[in-house]
């Protein structure tokens, strides 16, 4: 017989500990049945605790009861495994982490960013894994899951980077449920057989090739081929001058204010340059563009006279001019295949101050991306970071015969 006893949630639930354990149990009647747990805790208040989220659990369960879960799209057919009646779905995992994945990322995380987890789980996740046992979802389901969207020849096949965001979401509704105590570990979820990538080298201007890009847009700028055009071209001429010497990403640009834009004197140069606060990917980050930011940014405003603070610098550039002008040049895509888009002028600012010798952790602080990034896809291509020197240096204390002169002598 239990010695203490204690009640939550009106009566319903009770709290209890036998004369023979240190631990508190809980228990509550439901639907014609007890259900009873430890709460493996020696405290009376952390105890309490523990039963009522269990118990909350259960009453929610008991509520969804055989409730249907049928989902409009299936990406293969995988028979439901029975399950015990206290056993949380993959599917009530999945909206328990989106419930708190858009309260916790309010305001830090792009809506869209948000929405496409969502997508993720209601055309791809919740069609395969919705009706299992969370607890079911093991390495080897998962790598079904990879075959079925790989092989699923009814429809496209999904991109590398596709499929590695999707896991990217399965992995975090994995996460979530086993916070909750719904799964005793985050299954195994690498990729088998998978080949280390191939570098790919993010699509740039070389400085030849920038100049030939500025002083098209120039031309353009000064003579449209429709006059209507004009204002169009003129924006874009000075969005290619203000990226290249910013190095913000596109949607960065897309959300800038005026009030956001400061015309300064360096302390350090004594040159003018724009000191921007930036709103974008990585949430409110900051940034000094070079000298040559500022002149299309006067431009731009001497055009536009007296605007709210609150006006877009740029707004939505035209990609459709991006690409007509690239297409006229013949530097649509760059020497490996790599497509150029507006996101190539912050690749060329990060390469053109490496060129120029700047230090990496100051451009990556200045760009709001890491040292890791500009090494892997930045500085990777750029020949001048190697010191010559520094390789080829021979020590004065020992000689090392050259390649040519081991091979003659051996």
């Amino acid at each position: 017989m239990p010695a203490e006893r204690h009640t939550l949630l009106d009566g319903r639930v009770h709290v209890y500990r036998r004369e023979n354990s240190r631990f508190w149990q809980c228990a509550i009647y439901l639907s014609g049945r007890n259900h009873r747990a430890s709460t493996h805790q020696d405290r009376l208040d952390a105890a309490l605790t523990v039963a009522r989220e269990w118990a909350l659990d259960r009453i929610a369960e008991d509520r969804l009861g055989s409730r249907s879960l049928g989902l409009n799209r299936a990406v293969a057919t995988v028979p439901p495994l029975p399950s015990s009646p206290t056993a949380k779905t993959f599917k009530q995992a999945a909206e328990a982490f989106m419930a708190e994945y858009r309260v916790l990322t309010a305001g830090e995380r792009n809506a869209r960013y948000v929405e496409n987890k969502e997508r993720h789980l209601k055309l791809y996740l919740l069609p395969f894994f919705g009706k299992r046992p969370v607890s079911e979802v093991t390495a080897g389901l998962i790598q079904q899951y990879r075959v079925a969207r790989l092989g699923n020849a009814g429809g496209k096949r999904p991109a590398r980077s596709t499929l590695h965001q999707e896991t990217v979401t399965l992995r975090q509704v994995l996460k979530s449920a086993n916070r909750h105590g719904w799964i005793a570990a985050v299954p195994d979820m690498s990729a088998p057989y998978k080949t280390s990538g191939k570098i790919s080298h993010r699509a740039w201007f070389s400085p030849e090739e920038y100049e030939r890009l500025r002083a098209a847009t120039e031309e353009r700028a000064r003579s449209p081929k429709r006059d209507r055009w004009r204002s169009e071209c003129e924006l874009f001429h000075d969005f290619v001058e203000f990226m290249a010497n910013t190095g913000l990403r596109p949607d960065e640009a897309q959300r800038l204010e005026f009030r956001d834009v400061k015309v300064v004197t360096d302390a350090a140069t004594r040159q003018r340059i724009l000191e921007i606060d930036v709103r974008g990917k990585r949430g409110v980050g900051f940034c000094k563009s070079t000298p040559d930011a500022v002149a299309p940014f006067e431009r731009l405003l001497k055009r536009r006279g007296v605007c709210k603070p609150t006006a877009p610098v740029f707004g939505k550039i035209q990609r459709q001019l991006m690409n007509a002008v690239l297409d006229e040049l013949g530097l649509k895509e760059d020497r490996d295949g790599n497509p150029r888009t507006a996101y190539s002028l912050r690749h060329t600012y990060i390469c053109l101050r490496l060129l120029e010798g700047a230090d990496i952790y100051q451009v990556a602080k200045n760009c709001r991306t890491s040292v890791e990034m500009i090494e892997k896809f930045y500085a990777s291509h750029i020949k001048t970071r190697v010191d010559a020197a520094a390789l080829n240096g021979r020590s004065k204390t020992r000689k090392v015969p050259s390649a040519g002169k081991a091979l003659a002598n051996a």
